[in-house]
C-alpha cells in the first residue's frame, strides 16, 4: 500500500512538474530576403496588416512582425534607412538607452554589446509600461548590409516567467548571411 501511495505522489509530481516546464519550439527562418537568419517560435505567424497598423500606428512600424495568436508576444524586426557598421553598435546602444532613459525614466535598463555569431550585437532590455500592463522588451541590433537592423521581442507581464528565456535565445540565434 506505502509503495502504491509512494508510486502515485511521483506520478503526479511528474506529471505537475512537465505541466509546468512548457517548452517553446523555436524554428530557424531565413529573413529579411534572405539578410539573416533568426529563430522564430513555431506557432507564431506574421502579424497581420490591419493589427500591425492598429498596434505599431507611426510611419515607422517594423518592417516584419511574428506574433502568437492572441498578439500579446511579439517578434519584430526593422531594416532601417539608418546607416550602421560594426564600430557604430556601442553609439547606437548609447542613443538607444537615452531616448529609453527620457521616456521611461524609472525603467531599469540591462544594456550591452555582445558578439553573436561573430558579430557585434547591442541590446537593451526593459519593462515599460503600457494601458492596462506592463511590457517586458528586449531589443537588439547590428548592422546589414549597411543598415541598422533592430530587432526586438515583447510580451506582457504576465508572460515574463516563461518567455525571456526564449527572447534570449532569439537574440543569441541571429545570424547576418
Amino acid at each position: 500500500m506505502k509503495t502504491i501511495k509512494t508510486l502515485g505522489v511521483a506520478l503526479l509530481s511528474v506529471l505537475l512538474l512537465s505541466a509546468t516546464c512548457y517548452t517553446i519550439d523555436l524554428e530557424t527562418k531565413t529573413l529579411l530576403n534572405g539578410k539573416i537568419n533568426l529563430k522564430i517560435p513555431k506557432s507564431f505567424e506574421i502579424m497581420s496588416e490591419e493589427m500591425l497598423k492598429f498596434k505599431y500606428p507611426s510611419a515607422n512600424r517594423p518592417t516584419l512582425v511574428y506574433t502568437n495568436e492572441s498578439g500579446e508576444i511579439n517578434v519584430a524586426l526593422n531594416l532601417t534607412q539608418s546607416k550602421a557598421a560594426q564600430n557604430l553598435i556601442s553609439i547606437y546602444k548609447d542613443k538607444f538607452v537615452e531616448t529609453f532613459k527620457k521616456n521611461y525614466p524609472s525603467a531599469a535598463i540591462d544594456k550591452d554589446i555582445k558578439i553573436i555569431n561573430g558579430r557585434k550585437v547591442g541590446y537593451l532590455e526593459l519593462i515599460t509600461p503600457a494601458i492596462d500592463t506592463e511590457i517586458y522588451n528586449l531589443m537588439f541590433f547590428t548592422d546589414v548590409d549597411g543598415k541598422l537592423l533592430i530587432c526586438s521581442f515583447n510580451c506582457t507581464k504576465k508572460n515574463i516567467p516563461e518567455w525571456t528565456s526564449v527572447a534570449k535565445e532569439i537574440m543569441n540565434s541571429l545570424k547576418v548571411n
